[in-house]
C-alpha cells in the first residue's frame, strides 16, 4: 500500500485538519503506526517546543506578497488549516508537514529580546514589519504566552510600523495597545475570511475562530480606529471561489476598509493532504475542486512561478480575478489602506538624527 493509500486508510481526527504524519522530503525513514493505533489514533496533544533561533526578523524578495521584512514568534500552527501553504516548512526542523505542523509547535520565548536587540541596529531604519509571514502570530497558545503581545510592545516603543495577519479573534486583546499604535500611523490588521460557512470551517481550518467571530473582530478592530483589510484567503475554486461577493459584503459592513486575495496553493505535501481532506469532507465536489485548481494552475495543482503563484492563470483565474474586483468595488473595498509611517521610528532613547536642508 502507498503512502496515498496508507493516508486514506486511517480515521479522522477530530480538530485536525490532517489525520497524519506523511514522510518528510529530507529523510530516508519515518515512524509507521501500528495497526492499533491507525484504529485508534486518539487525539494526539500539541506539544510547545523551544526555539533558540538566535536572530528573528526574516527577508524575502518576493513580488507576489506586500511585505519584505516579517518575524514569526511561532513555527508550526496549532490552527490546523489543512491547505496552508507553510505545512512544508516544518519538514526543515525533522518533523512533518501533517500532524506534526498543527500539533508540535516550535516557540521563540525570546523573541521580545532579540526584536529589541534588531530594531536597535543602526542600519535598522523601520521598515515595516508583517507578522506572520509563515504561521498566525495569535494562534491559541499565544492567549497564555503572550509572545506577540510583548513583541508589540517593543514596536510600540520605537514607533515601528507593522502589519498583523490573523484569522484569529485572539487580536482583540491587545485593542489598547493597536489602538494606540494606530493613531501614530503604526499598525493595519489584516483579517483573513476563507468562507462565511462556519461547518465549512470547523472541517477547513479546525481551531480558527468561526466567521460570525472574525467579522465581529473587524467590527472591534475598526471601532478602535485601527485600519482592517479582509483578506478572502484562500479562495479554494469551486469549493469558496462563489462566496467572495458576500464575503466583501459583510466585510465592508464590518467596518473593513480594503480586501485583498490569493488562490489556493498547494505546495509540495499539502497537495496530498488536501485531496486526502477532499476525500473525507467533500467527496462529491473532490474532481470539480481539483479540476479547477488545475486549470488556474497550467494543469497542476501547484504553481510556484513569481507573478502566478498568488493570482493564477486561465479563464478560470480571471473570472475570478473579475469578480474579486468588481464586488470590490461595489463594497467600496478597492482603496487599499493608509500608508503606514516609516518617520516616526526612533530608539528609545537615542535621540533622533535630524536631515540637513541644503
Amino acid at each position: 500500500m502507498g503512502e496515498e493509500e496508507e493516508l486514506r486508510a486511517r480515521p479522522s481526527i477530530r480538530g485536525r485538519g490532517s489525520r497524519a504524519n506523511p514522510g518528510n522530503r529530507f529523510e530516508s525513514s519515518h515512524y509507521e503506526p501500528s495497526p492499533e493505533e491507525e484504529a485508534d489514533p486518539g487525539k494526539p496533544a500539541t506539544a510547545f517546543l523551544p526555539d533558540f533561533s538566535e536572530s528573528l526578523i526574516t527577508t524575502n524578495n518576493s513580488p507576489d506578497v506586500g511585505f519584505t521584512h516579517s518575524l514569526n514568534p511561532y513555527r508550526g500552527c496549532e490552527h490546523g488549516c489543512v491547505y496552508c501553504y507553510a505545512r512544508p516548512t516544518h519538514e526543515y526542523l525533522g518533523f512533518s508537514a501533517g500532524l506534526d505542523f498543527e500539533s508540535k509547535i516550535m516557540v521563540k520565548e525570546r523573541a521580545p529580546e532579540l526584536l529589541r536587540r534588531e530594531l536597535s541596529k543602526p542600519a535598522w531604519t523601520g521598515t515595516p514589519l508583517a507578522m506572520s509571514g509563515v504561521t498566525d502570530c495569535y494562534q491559541p497558545v499565544e492567549k497564555r504566552l503572550r509572545i506577540t503581545r510583548r513583541c508589540l510592545e517593543v514596536m510600540s516603543a520605537f514607533h515601528q510600523p507593522v502589519g498583523i495577519i490573523t484569522k484569529n479573534g485572539l487580536i482583540t486583546r491587545d485593542l489598547d495597545l493597536l489602538g494606540d499604535m494606530a493613531a501614530r500611523g503604526l499598525v493595519h490588521a489584516h483579517v483573513s475570511i476563507t468562507t462565511l460557512r462556519p461547518e465549512l470551517t470547523a472541517k477547513l481550518e479546525p481551531r480558527t475562530a468561526r466567521p460570525s467571530l472574525r467579522l465581529e473582530t473587524v467590527r472591534q478592530l475598526a471601532a478602535a480606529g485601527i485600519p482592517v483589510n479582509v483578506m478572502a484567503a484562500p479562495v479554494i475554486p469551486g469549493l469558496t471561489d462563489t462566496e467572495l461577493p458576500a464575503i466583501l459584503e459583510a466585510a465592508a459592513e464590518a467596518g473593513a476598509r480594503s480586501a485583498g486575495y490569493t488562490l489556493l496553493r498547494l505546495p509540495l505535501g499539502v497537495a496530498p493532504l488536501f485531496e486526502d481532506w477532499l476525500d473525507r469532507h467533500e467527496p462529491g465536489k473532490k474532481d470539480r475542486v481539483l479540476s479547477r485548481i488545475r486549470a488556474v494552475r497550467g494543469g497542476k495543482l501547484n504553481d510556484a512561478r513569481f507573478g502566478s503563484r498568488m493570482r493564477g492563470e486561465g479563464v478560470f483565474a480571471e473570472q475570478i480575478h473579475t469578480l474579486f474586483k468588481i464586488s470590490a468595488r461595489r463594497c467600496g473595498l478597492d482603496r487599499g489602506l493608509p500608508p503606514l509611517r516609516t518617520d516616526r521610528f526612533q530608539v528609545p532613547g537615542k535621540p533622533r538624527q535630524l536631515e540637513l536642508e541644503l
